[in-house]
């Protein structure tokens, strides 16, 4: 204890003890004062750019001219003393410095969003653009339904829809090219959710006549039929394929081709056999001179899906269209909470 009080009662050691005291507290302060100087809405800009990577899409995003999301970006990099995002390939590519920052960013707005309660978004007046990412089939079975609720709900809100595999969809999520993608995706990219919508099974169409008034068809002479094949890639490595390789059979692909909405008119006069999803099919009492029937094998069902990149969890305006298309898709029972990948 005598050796204590030697040491504060030392006037060299109590001067350095002041010094080191002095210092905190005006690092401290000088840390206060930076705080203050941030304009938060700079912030929000710099969490929208680096989830959209572009000026032009962030300006839109956040309904501000490029020309003040450019100058806010400028006054990112001085803050941080990082480029932050550089221009590489047609986009902003973020520095490690970014990607760092961009996860604590994203938590700390959706903080923020709740402390003031502005988590809810508007769709009947507020402007916003989203970025799908679908197939020919998904744009069938959704497409329309979505833009007529659009254009009565949420006049200002647009979309942009792209076409690509399933690799390149995820990978355009990853990356912030797109909001959502919907799709089959048996398996998932690191940080992607997934929400089910539904699950589809198969069913066949013929031209009536190539069937003689049969309503059905046996597997035999389902094999000695030519048959139109939808994929993208024009493999065999798809659902149907598998399935009959499974049992012991191939099939005659006498057409492949990547638009679901062209098939089916293919097949009308001629002796092809269209297998798809049952959804872009007609019914019974729509199909005319065509005759919709079960395959004669079994064909696993798919999930269809739709997919986003978690930072974009905390966004309501992005909850708000996924809610919306799940509601028009999925039945009640068949709606699951978002998972992990």
């Amino acid at each position: 204890m005598g050796i204590v009080v030697f040491l504060l009662d030392c006037p060299i050691l109590s001067y350095q003890l002041e010094e080191w005291k002095f210092q905190n507290r005006t690092c401290y302060i000088r840390s206060m004062n930076n705080l203050a100087g941030i304009d938060l809405n700079s912030l929000v800009v710099l969490d929208a750019l680096l989830t959209e990577r572009h000026v032009s899409r962030a300006a839109i995003r956040l309904n501000k001219s490029q020309p003040a999301v450019s100058h806010a970006l400028a006054r990112l990099r001085s803050l941080f003393d990082d480029p932050l995002l550089v221009r590489h390939g047609g986009q902003l590519e973020p520095t490690l410095r970014a990607l760092e920052i961009a996860p604590r960013l994203a938590e700390a707005l959706a903080h923020m969003r709740q402390l003031v309660g502005s988590q809810a978004f508007d769709p009947a007046r507020e402007r916003h653009v989203f970025r799908l990412a679908m197939s020919d089939y998904a744009a069938l079975v959704l497409l329309p339904q979505l833009m007529a609720t659009l254009r009565q709900r949420a006049p200002n809100v647009d979309l942009i829809v792209s076409q690509a595999s399933r690799e390149v969809m995820m990978s355009q999520a990853v990356d912030g090219e797109i909001d959502l993608a919907l799709g089959v995706f048996p398996t998932l990219a690191e940080d992607l959710r997934t929400s089910l919508l539904f699950e589809e099974d198969f069913a066949c169409l013929a031209d009536a006549a190539s069937l003689g008034g049969e309503r059905t068809m046996a597997l035999a002479a389902y094999l000695e039929r030519p048959h139109v094949l939808v994929s993208l890639r024009g493999d065999t490595g798809n659902e149907i394929d598998l399935a009959l390789a499974a049992v012991g059979h191939k099939r005659r692909i006498a057409l492949a081709l990547p638009h679901w909405s062209a098939a089916p008119g293919l097949v009308l006069g001629t002796d092809l056999v269209l297998t798809v999803a049952r959804r872009i099919l007609p019914n019974a009492a729509e199909a005319g001179p065509l005759t919709v029937f079960d395959p004669p094998f079994a064909i696993p069902p798919f999930a269809f899906r739709q997919i986003w990149h978690r930072r974009r969890d905390g966004d309501p305006a992005h909850r708000w269209v996924r809610d919306l298309i799940a509601g028009m898709l999925a039945p009640l029972e068949n709606v699951s909470g978002i998972v992990s990948p």
